[in-house]
């Protein structure tokens, strides 16, 4: 299989590159963390890109439960046909609702298994799934089948540490901490999303982006994504690089500040 190297839209550092290289030699779950905006589920859409493998995305809430990626038993369509008196009834099966672990596992190729923002559901989520993680394969007790995967899928698992994750879940991933880019990462990111922008623009709109996010007591700093958002503002408003001279000199205000920060202790902290 191809190594990952990032790809045209997504600017991936040397570590990462590592990271997700050597968690599908181990064939383990890749876990990762960092700050939002900082590309983590971007990231499973970029490797399936990359490596051109299909993507099952699991979006984790708070009211997720395990049970729910493997499979879910339909009983009460199966009591309404059975008093319909539907031949269907006769085969359990037709009830049985393939979760996103089934599907990646019954797939007849290797696939990209997203379990997105785990730190959402319950402390004991990532311990339920343990098995079916470890092993690849579980029982539905319905059907009486042992479903095993038929290629072992790359996953990746995000979290924005909202909550600790168990420790025996830990050792069972390969851990990487998406770090915030540096200024010239950072640049590259900007320029697979405006190539055509001027640079004078690009540096003074980063200057000003980094002297609000190095401020002290902020309590969200803005992300690379929010970064994005705002210079796509910056471009309508046809703002340019001597009006943000300006809001370095203290002679205006940061214009579109709410593409930045999302709390009004931030913004005025700012202003």
């Amino acid at each position: 299989m191809n190594k990952f190297q990032g790809t045209s839209n997504y600017i991936a550092s040397n570590d990462l590159k590592v990271a997700v290289n050597a968690a599908i030699t181990l064939e383990k779950p890749l876990l990762i963390k960092g700050e939002p905006g900082t590309g983590k589920t971007l990231l499973a859409h970029e490797i399936a890109k990359a490596l051109d493998k299909p993507l099952y995305t699991w979006h984790v809430k708070s009211t997720t439960t395990a049970q729910q990626g493997l499979y879910e038993y339909d009983a009460v369509s199966r009591l309404r046909d059975s008093q319909l008196g539907d031949e269907k009834v006769n085969d359990i099966a037709n009830y049985i609702n393939k979760g996103k672990l089934w599907q990646a596992f019954e797939a007849d190729e290797r696939v990209i298994l997203l379990i997105d923002e785990i730190d959402k559901a319950d402390i004991e989520f990532p311990n339920d799934l343990l098995l079916e993680l470890d092993k690849m394969q579980f029982f539905c007790y319905e059907t009486g089948q042992e479903i095993v995967a038929k290629h072992r899928p790359i996953i990746i698992i995000t979290s924005n540490n909202e909550k600790e994750l168990p420790d025996a879940f830990l050792r069972r991933c390969f851990f990487h901490y998406i770090s915030f880019p540096d200024r010239e990462i950072l640049k590259e990111i900007v320029a697979v999303h405006y190539p055509n922008l001027e640079d004078e623009l690009v540096e003074k709109a980063m200057q000003l982006f980094y002297a609000i996010r190095n401020q002290r007591n902020l309590k969200k700093k803005p992300s690379t994504s929010e970064l994005i958002d705002w210079i796509k503002l910056l471009m309508v408003g046809k703002i340019n690089a001597q009006e943000l001279d300006e809001v370095m000199a203290g002679n205006s205000g940061t214009p579109y500040l709410g593409a930045l920060l999302k709390n009004e202790h931030d913004k005025a902290l700012i202003r």
